[in-house]
């Protein structure tokens, strides 16, 4: 029997697995997910996440629940090395070991793209899986019981002010969120105001939302500043020592809470721990049916798709264009592969992908959004709602979809909660100093510290 080695749970991986256990006989072929997470995260959902509009369990979804005939495996790839026929697996616990493979199935994904700015590592805090989005919603609430309590200064200026810094999708979505929670919070908070408020997205670029045109990324600008944000285009972070923001325009202030949003890199084991052919920007070199190499040189039995991988876009207008890393993208190219896998088992005809944007549609907060498809542009309330309605149509298995609307249901009829959890994070602290407060004060500082 033939062994399927996907690695990586992501979307791409996730889907091609779903796929191939609905499609191949028991003694066909055996599917072998490695990914050091139990789940899939549904990414879109992250910026709703923060703002406490989806419950954080329902934007990840159970790898063991829905792949039942798949071995799963907690644990990251290393190496790959097509020559042998074997990856490195880093389990969890234990120690790496070596496993060998007939078919490879690359979808690793992409992973947070940084620099060495003086204090991100240790200020900033990513959006890219649901543990950071629960901790960014749990700081501001914490942040406004903790100004609630100071008089007018600095130092409360400091605990309510947030800084995004990347402007594609992730990043003013979860801004936008961010500000419609933060915004309607300061009804429960009568000794904070709308001028405490300071939220601040720096883009490096001199627009937003690169995947829409011109006049509605500018509209979106002109919305959220609206609503008193401040958008820095065409301006760096420079520093983010002690919370201290420094931007190459020359404006400072002091920030609690820095997310950054800048951008993917390429996959490490992708980029530098393969013999498989990739691109100048460290991405798999893949052909328009989802197989790895080039039309002169493929490589046998090796397949990719999603972040870390270079996909022709068939269907754009573009020559040599690739598709987007997207979730659109990722989602099917992960169900057409496993379709391809399945055909090339069984002798069949390997088919090339190809899918036209359906559009692009994004979340600005509570009630507004943004939506456009070609020369089609909804702004507003219509668009939120085209949001929400895509996304739990799109998020996998009616059981996540029914959780996801009975929060937003229930949300509707009572308003949000607005309860912080951030004693989660440190949940030894009740523990260990027996209630005594300044020894709790010392313990998360250790915490922060380590």
């Amino acid at each position: 029997m033939r062994e399927i080695v996907i690695v990586g749970g992501g979307y791409a991986g996730f889907y091609t697995a779903w796929r191939l256990e609905k499609t191949l006989r028991k003694d066909e072929a055996r599917v072998t997910v490695v990914d050091p997470r139990p789940y899939m995260t549904y990414q879109p959902f992250l910026p709703e996440v923060t703002a406490g509009s989806v419950e954080a369990r329902h934007a990840a979804v159970s790898l063991r629940r829905h792949l039942r005939r798949t071995r799963l495996i907690a644990g990251s790839v290393t190496e790959i090395r097509h020559t042998d026929r074997k990856v490195t697996v880093r389990p969890v616990h234990g120690a790496d070991h070596d496993m060998r493979y007939d078919i490879l199935v690359v979808t690793a994904g992409a992973v947070t793209r940084t620099f060495p700015i003086p204090g991100l590592a240790q200020q900033a805090i990513g959006l890219k899986h649901v543990e950071e989005a629960v901790a960014i919603r749990d700081r501001l609430m914490t942040a406004f019981d903790e100004a609630a309590s100071l008089p007018p200064g600095a130092e409360r200026r400091k605990l309510l002010t947030v800084t995004f810094v990347g402007g594609g999708f992730s990043g003013v979505e979860g801004f936008g969120e961010l500000l419609s929670l933060a915004t309607a919070m300061l009804k429960s908070y009568p000794e904070l105001s709308i001028d405490d408020l300071s939220f601040h997205l720096v883009e490096a670029r001199d627009r937003i939302l690169p995947e829409v045109g011109d006049k509605p990324g500018a509209w979106v600008v002109d919305s959220l500043e609206r609503r008193g944000a401040h958008v820095h285009l065409n301006t760096q972070l420079v520093s983010a020592e002690d919370g201290h923001v420094v931007l190459s325009s020359g404006e400072e202030f002091d920030s609690a809470l820095i997310v950054w949003t800048a951008g993917n890199a390429s996959n490490p084991v992708v980029h530098n721990h393969t013999d498989l052919p990739v691109d100048e920007r460290g991405l798999l070199v893949v052909r328009a049916d989802l197989r790895v190499g080039t039309d002169s040189e493929p490589v046998q039995d090796v397949w990719a798709a999603g972040d870390d991988a270079a996909v022709p876009d068939l269907a754009s207008p573009v020559p040599g264009a690739h598709t987007v890393p997207n979730a659109q993208h990722a989602v099917r190219q992960g169900k057409w592969l496993a379709k391809n896998i399945v055909a090339g088992l069984r002798g069949g005809r390997i088919r090339n992908y190809r899918h036209a944007s359906l559009g692009v549609v994004a979340t600005l907060g509570l009630g507004r959004g943004i939506f456009q498809y070609k020369n089609i542009v909804i702004k507003g309330f219509p668009a939120w709602l085209m949001h929400r309605g895509y996304h739990v149509l799109a998020v996998p298995s009616w059981e996540r979809k029914i959780r996801v609307l009975s929060v937003w249901l229930t949300a509707a009829l009572f308003g949000r909660d607005l309860v912080s959890l951030l004693s989660v994070q440190h949940p030894r602290d009740a523990f260990v100093t027996s209630g005594d407060a300044q020894r709790a004060g010392e313990s998360r500082a250790i915490d922060r510290a380590a």
